[in-house]
């Protein structure tokens, strides 16, 4: 669309859509999470202890990708715009995707609902989230459920902590680029980059701001609830078959059209 993604207005749109997204996603899953909040630590069986219950765990996991997303994040930053490392990474993503749900429906699962994982499973799920923050293309998602289907959870149960997960994930990296809009780097302004403040705000800047939160809540709002009910009768592989469509298509035409 040709829209300067480097322009400091639209870095902060970027960020306002991620905040509709959000407040989407705790809007579906305030139940679940006022749920867990009544019950904690000991959970609704009466089982569970600090260490394991699903806010915990949950914590646990958005932990693991901090460390180790965070100390990667300049050399990540470099990459970001690479149409290479994004088709690549769409299509080895999409290969894992259908490989691990094609072999998880084989199995029968020993993790049915979230409230049964176990620590284990929080580290490596969180690990595998790091790496949609290090390699764009990856899919956050993806990582996560995918990891959660390897240590024996169901699809639903993968999906519904992925969800979970990506409550704190995505407030965290929102907040962490919405401070960056407001007070660059000694390195960022040295390249030109001014801060949201500074920014010349007009009634259409404004208008196009507001759509863009607006139109992200709805979507996130109405898409989430069917890809919940859609994966849980047929599985990722539409999913899988779309990133590989998409990778290709990009490897072929990507350096045409949109640049190397």
């Amino acid at each position: 669309m040709r829209i300067p993604l480097d322009d400091t207005y639209w870095k902060m749109y970027t960020v306002v859509i991620q905040a509709g997204a959000i407040l989407a996603l705790m809007l579906l899953f305030l139940g679940r999470i006022v749920a867990f909040v009544k019950s904690f630590p000991r959970g609704e069986s009466g089982d569970r202890t600090w260490q394991n219950h699903p806010i915990s765990l949950t914590l646990i996991a958005f932990a693991f990708t901090s460390a180790i997303a965070l100390p990667l994040h300049k050399l990540t930053e470099k990459h970001l715009g690479s149409i290479a490392i994004m088709a690549w990474t769409l299509l080895i993503g999409g290969i894992v995707m259908w490989v691990i749900d094609a072999r998880s429906s084989r199995y029968e699962p020993t993790t049915i609902h979230v409230e049964e994982m176990s620590l284990g499973q929080s580290i490596w799920i969180g690990i595998c989230q790091s790496l949609s923050a290090i390699f764009p293309g990856t899919s956050r998602s993806m990582s996560t459920i995918a990891a959660g289907q390897i240590t024996g959870m169901d699809r639903p149960s993968a999906l519904e902590f992925s969800f979970l997960l990506s409550i704190p994930t995505m407030i965290a990296a929102t907040a962490w680029d919405l401070l960056k809009s407001i007070h660059p780097s000694k390195a960022a302004l040295a390249e030109g980059a001014v801060p949201v403040a500074d920014v010349t705000m007009t009634g259409q800047k404004w208008v196009v701001l507001i759509i863009g939160f607006v139109v992200s809540f709805i979507v996130a709002l109405g898409v989430v609830e069917w890809f919940l009910a859609w994966v849980r009768r047929r599985g990722f592989t539409i999913f899988a078959v779309y990133r590989i469509i998409l990778a290709i298509s990009l490897l072929v035409l990507g350096g045409k059209y949109l640049g190397s």
